[in-house]
């Protein structure tokens, strides 16, 4: 049943008409190292918030067919759009039921199967690469911008985001003692799950002036309470998640947390998710109210920090 579903899919996708367009198209090349030629941008399913932010910021929301779960911002895209589902976990059907002429997916979305069929579809697939840096975040907006053949658009908002991250820069240079975060995605029976280098977490927790409490690993992890008492972390840093989300008096009261600085300063910090991490055109503003929020005394110079990505018309 399985094997017809998916031949199915595919035949549909074969057959979805899209409306006619240049033949010569544009090239983009994606995070599996392949050329993907786009010819017709004009009915996208965006998969991944910041990906979906990002064409909202450069006027592209008409073109927006449908957007994954974790496209939060800007309100209006969930709110107005087909919700294919959570990023990690697509059906092909969602996703070639909106006919779709161009698929944006970031780096990570799945699962295989799916990634598989809508691969083998005639639809153009871009999988835009992930990479947690100021770099890698200046290169997603020009990824995305070329793919929508609009490269003076993402110009400007590349600008922008330069520009924030710059501020951002002369804002971390007034932090003279770093304090040490450790970044918790959740208590599992009262296992510690935690952030180490190559991710998200551990980029913003740099970008604000922070150090990372947690070395030695890359990924999420889940520690042990002996790691957690030698990490010595100074804050806890965590997302809000709904009726999911970490609350302060839980790590306050984990025996292990009670024994470091946390517990003793009552430090602990919650975020809404995408914009901590979600790495898009907002991320240098994240940063900055990580950074007032880790050293209070910052506060006068933050003030003067007006993020540019916020207010500049990047959308013709």
């Amino acid at each position: 049943m399985a094997i017809c579903r998916t031949l199915a899919v595919l035949l549909i996708a074969s057959l979805v008409p899209v409306e006619a367009a240049p033949a010569a198209g544009t090239t983009v090349h994606d995070a599996r190292d392949r050329d993907v030629i786009i010819d017709n941008p004009s009915r996208i399913v965006s998969i991944g918030g910041a990906i979906t932010e990002i064409l909202y910021a450069l006027g592209f929301e008409d073109r927006v067919a449908g957007v994954d779960a974790t496209s939060l911002y800007p309100a209006a895209a969930l709110r107005d759009k087909p919700n294919v589902g959570y990023m990690r976990q697509l059906s092909p059907e969602g996703v070639l039921g909106l006919n779709p002429s161009l698929v944006l997916a970031v780096q990570g979305s799945g699962p295989k199967e799916t990634m598989d069929v809508l691969e083998a579809a005639k639809v153009p697939l871009v999988l835009v690469p992930e990479t947690f840096s100021e770099q890698g975040l200046l290169d997603k907006i020009k990824l995305v911008g070329h793919a929508m053949d609009a490269d003076p658009r993402a110009a400007c908002l590349t600008t922008a985001v330069a520009h924030d991250l710059a501020q951002l820069r002369e804002l971390r240079a007034k932090v003279t003692k770093p304090v040490r975060v450790m970044f918790v995605m959740s208590l599992l029976n009262g296992r510690a799950m935690a952030a180490g280098q190559k991710t998200a977490a551990n980029e913003i927790i740099q970008l604000a002036g922070g150090v990372n409490a947690v070395q030695g690993y890359d990924g999420y992890k889940i520690v042990s309470d002996e790691a957690i008492v030698a990490a010595k972390p100074d804050v806890v840093l965590s997302i809000q998640r709904g009726k999911d989300s970490l609350e302060a008096e839980a790590i306050y009261a984990h025996p292990a947390f009670a024994l470091t600085p946390v517990a003793a300063n009552k430090s602990f910090i919650s975020m809404e998710g995408l914009y901590l991490l979600g790495f898009g055109p907002r991320t240098a503003a994240a940063a900055r109210d990580l950074s007032t929020k880790l050293y209070p005394a910052l506060v006068p110079q933050a003030e003067k920090f007006v993020p540019a990505a916020l207010t500049a018309n990047c959308r013709q």
